[in-house]
């Protein structure tokens, strides 16, 4: 049973340290550890869900290392989590959206059941919306309980000239309507997410798509009480972090508790959205 799903940005910067003394993205991150912390609150178990070179799912003992975005462990402003997933084996170190997703987990003091499933960067090599949906279904199925998921994934990396990729023009009406579109997660939201075009999804760069498509599946026809705690654009990629809460009141009703969506209307001088207090559901 899917109880809640956090949706936290694809960047290392989340964790503190890979931008050195200077501290990138911290609304996004005090966003994005919220989201995790409630969506992990009802919870049995753990579903990573995250964007990589190759789909695969890694076994043993995960340690979020960042040491692939040149960073060196020692310089990290957090301790280096070590998960055992399966059976206890040597050292591995997963996606940079896994290990993110990781250290997000054990900041909101997580010590239980982990799983990690890695997709495809790449919308267009990472399979159907369909396969990638079923997948997401199975997961739910084979969870035994309360489940929760972290779901990394960013949208388009092509916003200005600060951006990791070339500027796209496409790329602010697409990251509007895709966030439009996550923050309100009724049937019809999700059934536009289910049919973006996964080729100009990809070239968009946008990261997200593959890991939204398993979150769309697992949700399957639930009722879906959706938060979006905070977006970023500041350095030309946009970023999004919510909670998506299963509920019995109707899709786009945000569930007992829970703050109300923060629109990018809220952004500030740095395009970062202000960060809902979930324990009151106001903005600072």
């Amino acid at each position: 049973m899917l109880v809640a799903a956090a949706l936290v940005p694809d960047t290392a910067l989340l964790v503190p340290g890979v931008s050195g003394r200077h501290d990138a993205l911290p609304g996004l991150r005090d966003a994005a550890l919220a989201a995790v912390a409630h969506a992990v609150a009802g919870a049995a178990s753990v579903v990573v869900v995250a964007p990589a070179r190759q789909a695969a799912e890694p076994t043993g003992t995960l340690r979020g290392s960042l040491t692939a975005v040149g960073v060196p462990d020692a310089l990290l402003g957090w301790p280096v989590p070590e998960v055992v997933v399966g059976d206890a084996g040597p050292a591995v170190v997963p996606a940079v959206a896994s290990a993110v997703a990781l250290h997000l987990l054990a900041r909101a003091g997580w010590d239980g059941p982990v799983r990690v499933v890695e997709v495809e960067r790449d919308p267009a090599a990472a399979g159907s919306a369909a396969a990638l949906a079923a997948r997401g279904a199975a997961l739910v199925a084979g969870a035994g309980g309360p489940l929760a998921l972290v779901v990394v994934g960013s949208g388009s990396g092509r916003h200005g000239p600060d951006a990791p990729l070339a500027d796209d023009e496409r790329a602010l009406a697409l990251d509007a309507s895709l966030t439009a579109d996550l923050a309100r997660a009724d049937r019809a939201a999700r059934e536009r997410i289910a049919s973006l075009d996964a080729g100009l999804a990809s070239a968009l760069a946008v990261s997200g798509w593959a890991s939204w498509q398993v979150l769309l599946g697992a949700v399957g026809t639930q009722h879906v009480g959706a938060t979006l705690l905070a977006e970023d654009v500041s350095l030309g990629a946009h970023h999004v972090a919510a909670l998506w809460r299963v509920t019995d009141t109707p899709s786009g009703a945000a569930p007992t508790g829970v703050p109300t969506a923060v629109s990018a209307a809220g952004a500030d001088s740095t395009g970062a959205a202000g960060v809902a207090d979930p324990s009151t559901g106001t903005a600072p």
